[in-house]
């Protein structure tokens, strides 16, 4: 994997791919790089004129790029599902679960789950449920590529209080949340290979990327001043979205993929080259908690997995 880059993204051509959260960042360039390489590439975004606004961009960066915004509010399982039923087509290769937020002060979904949880996790697990019936049609090649982060770390998910409702944290939230991604990804590759399912589950973290998750917060609650310290930061030692992308498209893309790999950038923070030994907390991978997480999420989203 050493040295590796978006040049060598194999080609991509008759491929269906989602990617959530693709108007800007780590996600706009991975949609990018698909399509130049031939995919037809779903925008699956929130705000429609920024969604509408990166198709062209797209457009122009990869001319006769097949690619096109949907309306997707993971922050509303309404949206979830009224996306996934007005998808086109009957096959889907490839969804990446980009999208997500951090560091915000204590939201509420529509549906009433914590805002880190309820988007980062419960959105993407109910999108990945209602799309992965088109996954299995795929068969050989397809996969779910989730979105985490290295600040996982910061700690597990709580089944006691997953809504954090008796002492919000921001930062533990925006880390539980990201745990949650790791162990929806280790359940969901267990229960793949146990049905004998060619479809693979994998995770990717982008390390420090300089994209606008890092202002969000601070500009939700009118503090300049922190806003502005977090631009500052990005500029000084942040690496760039195409940087901050190589781990989730080698993810999506590598042939020596397997189940519950998990790519990150080779010194963990910034590097660009991802690789498979990334830095993942233990607990990510206990079956118990993943177990729990997982019929905690059905009951929550209502989306439920009965034929793995």
């Amino acid at each position: 994997m050493t040295g590796w880059n978006a040049g060598e993204i194999p080609d991509q051509s008759g491929r269906t791919v989602v990617v959530t959260g693709a108007n800007s960042g780590i996600g706009y360039v991975t949609a990018r790089e698909l399509a130049r390489r031939g995919a037809r590439v779903v925008l699956a975004c929130r705000d429609a004129t920024r969604g509408k606004a990166a198709e062209e961009r797209v457009r122009g960066a990869a001319p006769g790029a097949d690619v096109q915004f949907a309306p997707l509010d993971l922050a509303d399982l309404s949206s979830v599902r009224d996306f996934a039923a007005d998808l086109p087509g009957d096959r889907l290769d490839l969804l990446i679960n980009n999208a997500g937020v951090m560091a915000l002060p204590q939201r509420r979904t529509v549906d009433g789950f914590e805002m880190h949880l309820g988007t980062n996790h419960l959105g993407h697990f109910a999108l990945t449920g209602l799309l992965l019936p088109r996954l299995r049609e795929a068969g050989h090649g397809a996969r779910v590529v989730t979105v985490a982060s290295g600040l996982h770390v910061l700690g597990t998910v709580d089944p006691r209080d997953l809504n954090m409702e008796h002492r919000y944290r921001r930062w533990l939230a925006y880390g539980r949340s990201k745990s949650a991604n790791l162990l929806f990804t280790h359940e969901l590759s267990q229960r793949l290979t146990a049905e004998g399912s060619r479809v693979v589950a994998v995770a990717a973290h982008p390390g420090y990327a300089a994209t606008n998750l890092q202002t969000a917060g601070a500009r939700m609650e009118g503090r300049a001043s922190a806003e502005h310290t977090a631009e500052l930061l990005n500029r000084l030692f942040a690496q760039s979205p195409e940087a901050g992308a190589l781990p989730t498209l080698y993810a999506a893309t590598a042939q020596d993929v397997l189940q519950d790999d998990y790519f990150g950038p080779r010194f963990e923070l910034r590097g660009g080259t991802p690789t498979r030994r990334a830095m993942r907390a233990p607990w990510t991978r206990n079956d118990r908690a993943s177990s729990g997480l997982w019929a905690a999420s059905e009951r929550l989203t209502g989306v439920t997995y009965d034929w793995l």
